[in-house]
């Protein structure tokens, strides 16, 4: 199997962008077209409306951006029908040739994040079989449990040939809370940084990354450029950029010399750019994700 840092170079590489494209479906901000397609006041229309919605985003993007990234909590938030569509969409994504990261930010203890990481990535033995469940690439984890929470999902990433993307520096407001505070002459987000560059040490590849990455935010540009110094072979995974306020030149930093390093997310930017009311909202989709693809691959250098 070919390693997930080497897969994500490579698909990074091949579309001459680092654009992740995120997969937030929200009924309200959906084309009235597929809502009144899915209308009938139950969670398995609204289920159906993002299946309609988020498989159209895939065509219209697979042929621009390597990564998708869909949040499972807007998918789960429809019921079991709603995580069908999760599995349908993962697996459409795949088909395409598309890096999907799962983001559902999982922490848990011992055979609790055992269960949640086999769920992502080669699935779930039973009675001497392996079930596929999410069949990800790479999967979002939360360390805040430590190390022995984190090693089954990286024991079970490696065994097949995915990837983390463990929260280090995050993007939303309230993130200094805890995450600037101080630990004996270090803030909590650099013990944490240091702490996923050992992890991602271990298993490095040849072009030199691993399969630990960080998640580290477009809105904090100045610890961006820090982590990027600090933390040589480790992928970011930057949320911020678009519709948060991070701008391409704050993501500049992320990315080393050959334009590798880090992927850059954009959701609402990208698959919500237009009102419900419009009827070439697909036209919308193209042009923001060109634009969003044009201004990451000058920032990345590719």
């Amino acid at each position: 199997m070919i390693p997930f840092a080497e897969r994500l170079a490579d698909a990074v590489r091949s579309k001459r962008t680092p654009l992740c494209v995120g997969l937030d479906p929200r009924w309200e901000s959906l084309p009235r077209l597929i809502r009144t397609r899915h209308e009938d006041g139950t969670l398995n229309g609204v289920a159906a409306a993002y299946r309609e919605f988020c498989l159209k985003i895939l065509d219209l993007v697979a042929g621009l951006a390597p990564v998708v990234k869909p949040q499972s909590a807007f998918f789960e938030a429809c019921g079991p029908a709603g995580l069908a569509v999760l599995q349908t969409v993962i697996a459409k994504a795949k088909q395409l040739g598309l890096v999907v990261i799962l983001d559902s930010k999982r922490g848990d203890i011992a055979s609790t994040a055992g269960a949640y990481a086999e769920a992502a990535f080669a699935g779930t033995p039973h009675e001497g079989r392996v079930l596929p469940v999410w069949n990800a690439d790479a999967l979002t984890v939360n360390p805040y449990l430590g190390r022995d929470a984190v090693e089954p999902f990286i024991s079970t990433a490696r065994q097949s040939a995915g990837g983390l993307f463990i929260l280090v520096r995050t993007s939303n407001p309230g993130s200094g809370l805890f995450q600037e505070l101080d630990c004996g002459g270090k803030k909590l987000y650099q013990v944490v940084a240091d702490e996923v560059s050992k992890w991602n040490g271990e298993n490095l590849s040849a072009n030199g990354y691993g399969d630990c990455g960080a998640v580290v935010g477009a809105t904090q540009p100045k610890e961006l450029a820090e982590l990027r110094e600090k933390m040589p072979g480790v992928w970011f995974l930057v949320p911020g950029y678009g519709a948060q306020g991070g701008s391409a030149s704050d993501v500049a930093a992320a990315f080393d010399k050959n334009g590798l390093g880090a992927i850059v997310n954009s959701s609402r930017g990208i698959t919500f750019p237009f009102k419900p009311d419009e009827t070439n909202w697909e036209a919308a989709v193209v042009n923001a994700t060109q634009k969003a693809v044009h201004e990451l691959r000058t920032a990345a250098g590719l």
